[in-house]
């Protein structure tokens, strides 16, 4: 019997996730963000998805984090969630956009308020001495911002990763995956399989 796989790799996506948020016990929406700098050093760090539909894949970061810079020099990233229950990977490739202002008010005020207040007081990826320098700034932005409104940094955004390449892994016996790949061509995407 023919096998069948959507033809289009969002309503595969939808299906996927679905699964894993009905049966990962933690963060389905966790996934590995990959970026390179100007002269192709790569870093990759775990980050929660936190929206998505076609027009691509949304993470929200304090932008003069090492991801932040790496997005300036270099704005193209790799998602790649990791499944492990259901023993399956989705890695999606393409241009990074920035979030519109909207966007990122309406994300950051969902957010709890110590979250809000840690957006300001974390200069990510920057030296820390000790713990206790931390506090002492989450202190200083708590005395900042007494009530519950704590406006949004200007440094705190989101970036969307519009995807130009879909791969859907699912582990087989004998380490003979299965592997689709969806390749955007123009407005349509053309499907392929690969060699495990």
């Amino acid at each position: 019997m023919p096998e069948t796989v959507p033809t289009d790799p969002f309503d595969f996506f939808r299906a996927w996730f679905a699964e894993a948020e009905a049966t990962e016990v933690n963060d389905p929406n966790a996934m590995t963000v990959a970026t390179a700098d100007q002269e192709g050093h790569p870093s990759a760090r775990i980050v929660l998805l936190k929206d998505w539909d076609r027009a691509g894949f949304v993470f929200y970061t304090n932008k003069e984090s090492r991801k932040g810079g790496e997005l300036r020099e270099n704005a193209r990233a790799c998602l790649l969630f990791h499944w492990k229950g259901l023993r399956r990977q989705v890695r999606i490739e393409g241009p990074v956009l920035d979030v519109t202002d909207a966007e990122a008010d309406a994300y950051y005020n969902s957010r709890p308020r110590g979250s809000r207040v840690g957006a300001w007081a974390s200069i990510q990826s920057r030296p820390l001495a000790n713990r206790d320098e931390l506090l002492g700034r989450i202190a200083e932005y708590e005395a900042k911002y007494p009530g519950e409104e704590v406006p949004r940094p200007a440094h705190w955004s989101g970036y969307r990763v519009v995807p130009q390449y879909f791969e859907f892994w699912q582990d087989m016996p004998f380490r003979l995956h299965d592997r689709n790949v969806f390749t955007r061509q123009g407005d349509a995407w053309q499907h392929g399989k690969l060699f495990p």
